[in-house]
């Protein structure tokens, strides 16, 4: 006798269909440098000239003019973080600023694409809070020695450790540990998010300086971990107060990834954008960023009559995007970020957290 089996099986999964299939690959057009070329950018090397010779702006333009047109083409809009270089902040984005700036704004976005220029989970973390639209990377290696320094699997075990105890993870981490988290924070907000939990001990990974810069300012016991920027942690005081001594008069303004010894130097500390806009506001007759070097060249486009002095500690990640790897991603819809969907959802939750919390 046979035995018929009525029950309907579940549907495959839908097949992973790629960017370049979505959307097309163009072609790569010329990239040489005519009259035409350097009419129509010539607005745009106004603002970099004092960091790119002419002689090289024959180089750049091709490459500004060719990504200028195409992310209309492709209905793309790119996003870079403060510390892309001049070229790229001031010549092909069209949203700046530090990480909590970027995942704030991405959410604002109507462009189909997305091109993250800076670290991978910059990018993720744009996926995270846009699940339909297409985000790109010019470099998926662009990686982030924080987010690095710790998995999900060690949260896991952290929780396990301090049963109860509310994690606050830095968005510098990956989908897979942010899943794991109570709520992200950037080194903008960290404060206000620890402060926005009720519990009297916090776990504030992985960065352990961020933790014990925040922990001086806050009643509540911060537990951290041992994950530091490598940029930022090769910054010393005694190196601070060497560049005083040399220049009276200079404000030092640093970046709370730095050790505390550091920011115990500096005039003032704060995130990316917090650096900007007091130099903006405050305008001091010379002043020493303690961060990544090409912030400072950025600002000193905008910011005219301030003398900065740059120690270049250059963050070897965030220049691997470069503009004929952007170029490229329009061109070839590379490389595209996915996040796994069984972290998404959760991981989405602890950004979202950060997001919209008020300050």
């Amino acid at each position: 006798m046979t035995t018929l089996d009525l029950r309907k099986e579940a549907a495959p999964p839908p097949a992973f269909v790629s960017a370049a299939a979505r959307f097309g690959v163009i072609e790569k057009p010329d990239l040489a440098f005519t009259p035409a070329v350097a009419r129509e950018t010539e607005h745009l090397y106004e603002k970099v000239k004092d960091f790119i010779p002419a002689f090289e702006w024959a180089a750049y333009a091709p490459y500004v003019h060719a990504i200028n047109r195409l992310k209309k083409e492709r209905n793309a809009v790119i996003l870079a973080h403060n510390y892309q270089t001049p070229d790229i902040f001031h010549c092909v984005a069209d949203i700046v600023g530090d990480s909590l700036q970027l995942a704030r704004d991405a959410t604002k976005v109507d462009a189909e694409i997305i091109i993250q220029c800076g670290v991978h989970f910059m990018a993720e973390t744009s996926k995270l809070l846009n699940p339909e639209k297409t985000v790109l990377i010019p470099d998926a290696k662009a990686g982030c020695s924080l987010s690095e320094s710790i998995t999900g699997a060690d949260v896991r075990l952290l929780r396990e450790r301090y049963p109860g105890v509310p994690v606050v993870t830095y968005v510098n981490t990956s989908a897979d540990v942010k899943a794991e988290t109570d709520i992200c924070c950037t080194s903008s907000n960290v404060l206000a998010v620890v402060e926005s939990l009720e519990s009297d001990t916090v776990l504030c990974i992985p960065d352990e300086y961020l933790a014990m810069n925040v922990a001086r300012q806050t009643n509540k016991k911060i537990l951290t971990w041992k994950g530091h920027c490598e940029v930022h942690e090769r910054f010393t005081a005694a190196e601070l107060l060497a560049y005083k001594e040399a220049n009276p008069g200079i404000e030092i303004v640093g970046h709370p990834e730095c050790h505390p010894d550091v920011i115990a130097v500096c005039d003032f500390s704060g995130s990316t954008s917090g650096m900007i806009n007091y130099v903006k506001d405050k305008r001091p007759q010379r002043v020493l960023l303690v961060t990544e070097c090409s912030m400072a060249s950025n600002i000193q486009a905008e910011v005219k009559g301030v003398d900065f002095v740059k120690p270049c500690n250059l963050c070897p990640h965030m220049k691997r995007i470069t503009l004929p790897k952007i170029l490229d991603s329009l061109l070839n819809m590379t490389e595209e970020v996915l996040v796994d969907p069984a972290i998404a959802d959760r991981a989405r939750l602890a950004v979202e957290r950060m997001v919209n919390l008020k300050q």
